[in-house]
């Protein structure tokens, strides 16, 4: 399928759009919409979007990159928590020369939808994520879908720019952390750029940061020879990430031995899986993690805590 000629959407449209809804976005459901033509097709090509891709986009407010994402003729299902935005979008998609496109709104929150709900509205499961996230809940919201649906196989997202930077951070560095261990648990996650201030409205307090993911293809983890039950495992290793994160100053024998039920056992589980003891949280990769949650599990046969 060729690329489609589709009128993208300046800060004209967007503020009648605005105007015509009476809108006024809301802090609580994290409404920036972008209002630059560029910055959306950076988006799209940031995220390899071809006419062969099925596409979830999570929040497309007035439809600034769904129509972006539609150029390319690829299939696209937004995730709409508005009522007022999940019913104007259709026609919003009309009138910008979209009305051939292969598209679906769903009405409902980003963090409760499923592969049922695809099912029922007769969509295809997504391949790619591509959304410009809530930023007040855009690390729950990316993990839920990538839980969810494991057709995605890649991710490119913008976020606030300094969850960007945790989600894509390197073990040793001080932003590490939770977002990067679970993020990373189910592909290779880099920055892909940064979004200054102005290409929104209204204008957010902080600069915007492009995330991707490239999630790991069945046997191609760095932790494949050690696979058990995956969602046993997912479970596992996010709890320990979340104890060795509590109190980052503590050595993990210290941060991991209310999860092991005494500081010994979590020194000898850490040995066993070939971690010094006294190291902290930062310093282990989301790869030792899986290895030292595939030692508990193998400690304890009934399964994360």
């Amino acid at each position: 399928m060729s690329e489609r000629k589709i009128q993208l959407l300046g800060p004209i449209e967007i503020r009648q759009l605005a105007e015509e809804l009476d809108l006024n976005p809301t802090k609580k459901l994290g409404q920036n919409f972008v209002h630059d033509p560029n910055t959306v097709r950076k988006i799209v090509k940031a995220a390899d979007v071809t006419a062969s891709d099925t596409v979830v986009e999570i929040g497309p407010g007035l439809g600034s990159l769904t129509l972006a994402l539609l150029e390319t003729g690829a299939s696209v299902t937004a995730v709409e928590i508005d009522p007022r935005l999940a019913e104007r979008l259709p026609a919003t998609l009309v009138e910008q020369g979209a009305d051939d496109a292969d598209v679906a709104v769903i009405l409902k929150d980003a963090m409760t939808v499923t592969v049922q709900d695809f099912v029922d509205s007769g969509r295809p499961l997504p391949t790619a994520l591509v959304a410009n996230l809530p930023y007040n809940v855009s690390v729950p919201v990316l993990l839920h879908m990538l839980e969810e649906f494991p057709t995605i196989d890649r991710v490119l997202v913008m976020v606030q720019l300094e969850v960007a930077d945790r989600l894509a951070a390197v073990p040793g560095s001080k932003i590490y952390g939770v977002p990067s261990v679970k993020a990373g648990f189910y592909g290779s996650v880099s920055r892909a750029a940064t979004i200054g201030k102005n290409v929104f409205w209204p204008a957010p307090k902080i600069d915007s940061g492009l995330v991707r993911i490239d999630r790991y293809a069945d046997g191609e983890q760095p932790w494949a020879a050690e696979l058990l039950d995956r969602e046993q495992l997912r479970r596992e290793v996010f709890a320990l990430a979340d104890a060795a994160f509590l109190q980052r100053r503590k050595t993990l024998r210290a941060a991991l031995s209310g999860h092991f039920g005494g500081g010994q056992a979590a020194e000898q589980a850490l040995r066993d899986s070939g971690i010094d003891p006294t190291l902290r949280g930062e310093k282990l990769s989301t790869e030792q993690f899986v290895q030292l949650a595939v030692t508990s599990l193998r400690n304890d046969p009934r399964g994360a805590q």
